[in-house]
């Protein structure tokens, strides 16, 4: 059977010292691995204009929303807080278009950290700029162990497809400043911290096929190969959809 092609939403680097000052397009090589793993295909989608957006997701199977900079705060109504971090508003603006087009064309969504943030907020959700506004803070959620190790627990829905994975309780690595605040009404929480922040959620609707984690599966997965049972959900997934398209279903 043909690999599904799955384009994972790129990031701009620019590094004096590593580039010579040359943008480069890149993502985190855990993500390649954990798609290849999965019998993907992965592909980088270099940050383009919001217009082109539909061209792209016509020739994936899949899309991945990675992590990353800031989601800007004017796209949920609010002004930058001092603590929030750099933003890249061409990268919000094209994901963004990623998404709804991947929507659209009914195309299933894994979606980690920033894409996690960013995918809330595409539907009308907001965030906390960052975690010391959220007032239940009690568990530390950028961890100051290595980052493939999972250092606090999650409750999970059992009946989700997160459920489905790691059952109803998790340990997971932790390293994010932003969180969700509002979560839109096209999702649905799926898995919180014990200090009740939405580490998971995923579509209302049942013909959507979209699954979203705060933490990073992509550093855990070596480890810990309930992450990367997390990437080869979403690889099933897409086939699912291949084949209902190619049934007619």
């Amino acid at each position: 059977m043909k690999k599904p092609l799955i384009g994972i939403a790129g990031n701009s680097l620019i590094d004096l010292n590593v580039t010579n000052g040359l943008p480069v397009t890149y993502t985190p090589q855990g993500f390649v691995d954990g798609i290849v793993a999965a019998e993907g295909a992965p592909i980088v989608l270099p940050i383009s204009l919001p217009e082109e957006a539909a061209d792209y997701i016509e020739r994936i199977d899949g899309l991945l929303l990675a992590g990353g900079q800031d989601v800007s705060p004017l796209l949920y109504g609010e002004e930058p807080s001092l603590k929030l971090g750099a933003t890249s508003p061409t990268r919000d603006a094209f994901e963004m278009a990623l998404i709804k087009e991947a929507v659209a064309q009914h195309k299933p969504i894994l979606a980690v950290c920033r894409g996690f943030q960013l995918l809330n907020v595409a539907y009308g959700g907001t965030l906390y700029q960052d975690l010391s506004h959220y007032p239940d803070l009690t568990v530390q959620h950028i961890q100051q162990t290595y980052f493939d190790l999972g250092t606090h627990t999650i409750d999970i829905e059992p009946d989700s497809r997160l459920g489905t994975i790691f059952g109803k309780t998790y340990l997971v690595n932790s390293y994010h400043h932003q969180a969700v605040k509002e979560l839109a009404r096209a999702f649905k929480p799926v898995a919180w911290s014990k200090d009740l922040l939405i580490e998971g959620f995923e579509a209302v609707d049942s013909k959507q096929s979209i699954v979203a984690v705060q933490w990073h599966p992509e550093l855990m997965m070596k480890r810990d190969s309930k992450m990367q049972d997390l990437f080869n959900e979403f690889v099933e997934r897409v086939n699912s959809k291949e084949q209902d398209k190619s049934t007619g279903a």
